[in-house]
């Protein structure tokens, strides 16, 4: 659709932000990025589906479906905990014991040996550690109405997701000048420790510059039963005043899950059906995060000119397609990763960049923890689909081949690739978000 979004009352400042509380929010992107670099993507889930493991394809089943678990635990959590941070005021303080929990979190992963009975202990870290990050992003993401306006929040999203990628280059060359590139066991273990402090120490900025905004009035509490009858009341409110925030959720709960997907399976991909040592995986991830940041914080300056909807589908276009080139062409090997691989990075980002801009646009004001936390609910709700597609579609492969070929983790991306294409269909009947001018006209108004 061609047509724009009825224009929200909307929650984004009207006016701009410091260039130094701008930095200190998107910094926060750049600290909390190991966990998605270096432990779900690029080290600690490629060394907890090696052989020293056991079986790689069962191990890598076996983790997809750890994956899948935490994904209902987000969505049952998610949205009762972004409304409580709403009503009592307490967005930064939550953010804040949620971060540290995730570096200790990290670095706990220090305690995972190489052998077959420490498997399910990284699994359920790695796991656990997907739970606080994403209950995290909750509080982080509703905090850019502090930092942004309706002109410039397509730039401060990207730059937030760029300075990620960035820092995700960063500390995995940081570990490279440590331990070097050939990674022991030993090696992955002391990284884990070195990503746990790097969360605890980058992450600081935001909690010093960023603070609490208390409520007028003290609110009551609504105990379990009584947030989630106020989480229902809320979904009707929206379907009333502004129902293209119920059909983005929709849409954007099915792509992001795809683009999550990219992320966590992309490494072990890598290694285990293009033949990547250790090393050359790390290699890549740094090359990878290299062509992602650069391109979100490009693709963030798109999203402020042509819209965030234009950037989404774009992306996600190019995905499906790339991503299928992946599998079909698998045959030739490290090259074929490399170019295709790297490609897709071009569009991970921008997607999930303009996915956060798109709903800083429709939130109403003072329900951005709330509307938030229904973003990570609903795309939760559904994130059991890339890894549960993702197993499916190695067992597909492994009965296609037949029990005398080695390996069937490539089909894999298939499943990844049904998740990015049913996200696209919905996304295209998502009407565009209302414009800067638009939105600036209401806080005028206000």
């Amino acid at each position: 659709m061609s047509s724009t979004a009825p224009m929200p009352t909307t929650a984004l400042a009207s006016t701009k932000a410091s260039k130094g509380k701008v930095f200190a929010w998107a910094l926060w992107d750049w600290g909390t990025q190991p966990f998605a670099s270096v432990i779900t993507t690029f080290v600690f889930a490629v060394y907890l589906v090696s052989d020293a493991f056991g079986d790689p394809d069962e191990r890598t089943k076996q983790l997809a479906w750890a994956t899948a678990v935490a994904g209902i635990f987000i969505a049952l959590l998610a949205p009762v905990l972004g409304q409580g941070s709403d009503r009592r005021g307490r967005r930064m303080f939550n953010l804040r014991w949620q971060t540290w929990a995730l570096a200790i979190i990290s670095a706990a992963m220090y305690f995972v040996a190489p052998s077959p009975e420490y498997f399910w202990l990284g699994a359920i870290l790695l796991a656990g550690g997907n739970i606080v990050q994403e209950i995290a992003n909750v509080n982080y993401y509703a905090a850019i109405d502090q930092v942004s306006t309706p002109r410039n929040v397509g730039r401060v999203s990207g730059l937030g997701w760029g300075l990620g990628y960035l820092g995700g280059i960063t500390i995995l060359l940081l570990i490279i000048v440590v331990r070097g590139s050939d990674f022991s066991a030993s090696d992955v273990r002391i990284a884990m420790l070195i990503c746990g402090a790097w969360t605890l120490l980058f992450t600081i900025p935001l909690f010093v510059t960023v603070k609490d905004k208390r409520p007028d009035h003290p609110v009551p509490s609504l105990g379990v039963i009584g947030s989630y009858r106020e989480l229902i009341a809320s979904i009707r409110r929206l379907w009333r005043t502004t129902p293209n925030t119920i059909f983005f959720l929709v849409a954007s709960a099915l792509f992001r899950d795809g683009l999550a997907g990219v992320f966590t399976f992309g490494g072990i991909l890598a290694a285990v059906t293009f033949g990547f040592e250790f090393s050359e995986v790390v290699t890549f991830g740094v090359v990878a995060n290299v062509v992602a940041g650069v391109a979100t914080m490009l693709f963030g300056l798109l999203d402020d000119r042509i819209g965030p909807k234009k950037v989404i589908i774009f992306s996600l276009i190019c995905l499906v397609l790339l991503g299928t080139g992946v599998f079909v062409f698998h045959d030739g090997g490290k090259p074929v990763f490399w170019a295709l691989g790297l490609l897709m990075c071009l569009f991970v980002g921008p997607a999930q960049s303009a996915s956060r801009s798109f709903l800083a646009r429709l939130m109403p004001d003072g329900m951005s923890g709330e509307i938030f936390g229904l973003y990570a609910t609903t795309g939760r709700a559904v994130s059991f689909l890339s890894p549960l597609l993702f197993g499916v579609g190695i067992i597909i492969g492994q009965a296609v081949l037949g029990s005398s070929e080695e390996g069937a983790q490539y089909w894999g991306i298939l499943g990844i690739v049904v998740v990015l294409l049913l996200g696209l269909v919905v996304a295209i009947f998502v009407k565009q978000p209302p414009k800067a001018a638009e939105l600036e006209a209401t806080l005028e108004a206000d």
